[in-house]
Formats: structure tokens, sequence, C-alpha cells
């Protein structure tokens, strides 16, 4: 478990939040995009801003930061 100095806690939620947001974004601007390769860079950014979600809950979790169910989808 690692001990992480308030401000280091306060980054993490920030980068979540800011994350989760852009993903949001990103699901309802995919579904609007017509042009094909344009959709599978968005849908491709769509997975990787999910990977890095979900990499972050992992780490709050494993170390004891916060316990969430909640998971990305």
């Amino acid at each position: 478990m690692r001990d992480l100095a308030e401000h280091e806690k306060v980054s993490l939620r920030e980068i979540l939040q800011m994350e989760t947001n852009g993903l949001v974004t990103l699901k309802a601007s995919t579904k609007m995009i017509e042009d094909g390769e344009l959709k599978k860079q968005s849908e491709a950014a769509i997975l990787a801003a999910e990977g890095r979600i979900k990499g972050i809950q992992q780490f709050l979790n494993e170390n004891g930061i916060i316990t969430s169910e909640r998971e990305v989808h």
C-alpha cells in the first residue's frame, strides 16, 4: 500500500474526473461522426480513455485510497 500525500490524492481525483468527462464527450461525439476513418480514430480514443480510467481506478483500489464498485462502461 502506498502512502500518498493529500495533493497527490487530489491530483489523481482531478485526473480521473478529467478522463471521465472526456470519455463522455467522446462517446457523444462519436455517434455523430460520419467519416469512417475519423469514427475509427474516435472509437480507438474511447478504448484508450477507458483503459486509462480503469488503470487509475485499479491503482486507487489496490492502494486503499478509495474502494469503488463502479466501473467504466
